[in-house]
């Protein structure tokens, strides 16, 4: 069955690793929820030349024109403090969330559960009904309190999954090295893909 997947993009570099999970994910039927700050807006225009809308109907426009493929019954958007998106209550939660790229400062907020946005409410309520959280950090190098962070939050069940790319594929370009990456985070997650060829296959 098609899964609901909460994805949240945030300010850390990393963006090209975002759009491309979005669009895997919508090429796979998920329904996706998608969240993202405004650091988000200003990365995505630095590493993309992609302009994100504030508004959240406008760029989820803008996202449909980028994947024209994609079905927009599958695709929703929600602002920062748009309390009532399913995502806020646990009585609703999705099936699993990523967060990618996720900057140090969210990932640290969502290790000691602060929630004072829509992504780390989101990931809040992931945690405490038990579904799958992926975290992609794209920092480096990782301090103390980075990985202190990390520890606390692997310890609460979820994955933190650094976009540390493999080379044993011969990957050709940019976008076979962030289509590892993707991989990786949609293996977490269950969705299928064909992105790589699979070790021994």
């Amino acid at each position: 069955m098609p899964k609901t997947i909460c994805l949240a993009l945030t300010g850390a570099s990393g963006m090209p690793y975002g759009l491309r999970l979005l669009e895997c994910l919508l090429a796979a039927d998920c329904t996706v929820q998608l969240l993202y700050s405004q650091a988000a807006q200003v990365v995505s225009k630095q590493e993309m030349d992609f302009e994100l809308p504030s508004r959240p109907s406008e760029a989820k426009a803008a996202l449909l024109a980028r994947f024209p493929a994609a079905n927009p019954e599958n695709l929703a958007v929600y602002g920062r403090e748009e309390w009532f998106a399913p995502v806020a209550s646990g009585t609703n939660p999705p099936d699993a969330m990523v967060v990618c790229p996720c900057s140090m400062g969210t990932l640290a907020a969502i290790a000691q559960g602060l929630s004072d946005n829509l992504i780390e409410r989101a990931a809040d309520v992931v945690i405490k009904e038990g579904r799958k959280l992926v975290l992609v950090p794209r920092e480096t190098p990782f301090s103390t309190i980075h990985l202190e962070n990390m520890l606390r939050l692997s310890r609460a069940g979820v994955v933190i999954l650094p976009p540390s790319p493999g080379f044993y594929h011969h990957p050709q370009s940019v976008q076979d090295v962030v289509d590892f990456i993707v991989a990786r985070v949609m293996d977490q997650i269950g969705v299928p893909h064909t992105l790589m060829q699979r070790w021994g296959a």
